[in-house]
Formats: C-alpha cells, structure tokens, sequence
C-alpha cells in the first residue's frame, strides 16, 4: 500500500471509528480532507471488502433503531436514508421488514405514550401531526388515532 492510500485507508478508519458512515458520507468526507478521487475508490473497496462499510448492514441498523427507540414510521426512515446517500434497494430491504400492523402498534404506542386520548377534535389533529411528522403514512395515522381514541372511551 503506497504512503498516499495508506493515509487515506487510516483516516478513513478513524472517521469510522468516531461514527459509523454510509459509503457516501465517507466518500465526501474523504473528499473533504482533500483525498484524491483515485484514492478514495481504493480505499472504499478495501473498507468494504474488509466489511467496514456496509451500506445495507447501516440501513437495517438505522431503520430498527429509529423505529424501535424514537418511534419513527417508514416516511421518515427513507428520507433520512436517502439523505445519507444509502441506494434504493438498501432502504427498501430495511423497511420490508416492518409490517403495516407492527407499524400500527407502535403508533398507537407513541400516542399513549404522550398522553394523547385523542378525546377532543384538537387532540386529534396534533395527534395526527406528530404521527405524520414521525413519518408514518397519513392512512395509517388516521387509523392510529382512531385506535387511541377508540382506548380512550374504552378506559372512560
């Protein structure tokens, strides 16, 4: 390995060992601190073939945490992923995994969570707002705040 991509690989490795980055993010990076073109493809290969970037791995990761730990719906997900640079097929693959009724669950969660009976029109509108803004289609949101209000008189 010649001094030049033997810099680049060890700094490459010391961004990844700070936060893990997409493919992209680390190209740009790189790119950045002024890492020739030619240096960043042979750098990039060697972290992939090492398995230090993975792109799909990252989106399964990502796409889980958000919607386990912060409650985000698949909207959000792939704006966010796509905004990392992470292809289509990877976001795809780490959003099939999640299912219209677990998506459901989980709205219906983060509004019990907060408090929210959805018993009053207003209620209900921000209910709908927070679960749109978490990226949760609109349908979806609807049929969630319906559910918590269904609980609501339920428990009433």
């Amino acid at each position: 390995m010649g001094r030049d991509r033997k810099d680049a690989y060890e700094l490459a490795l010391r961004a990844l060992g700070h936060k893990e980055r997409t493919e992209s993010e680390l190209r740009v990076w790189l790119a950045e601190r002024e890492v020739a073109e030619a240096e960043i493809e042979e750098v990039i290969a060697l972290l992939a073939e090492a398995g230090a970037i993975d792109d799909a791995s990252f989106a399964r990761r990502y796409a889980e945490d958000k919607r386990e730990l912060v409650g985000w719906g698949p909207d959000r997900i792939r704006t966010v992923l796509q905004g990392r640079g992470v292809a289509a097929e990877h976001i795809d693959a780490a959003l099939a995994a999640d299912d219209q009724d677990r998506q459901l669950e989980r709205a219906v969660a983060l509004l019990s969570d907060r408090r929210m009976s959805c018993s009053s029109e207003r209620e209900r509108e921000r209910a709908l707002g927070l679960l749109v803004r978490r990226g949760y289609a609109l349908e979806l949101a609807y049929e969630a705040v319906r559910a918590a209000e269904r609980g609501s008189r339920e428990v009433a």
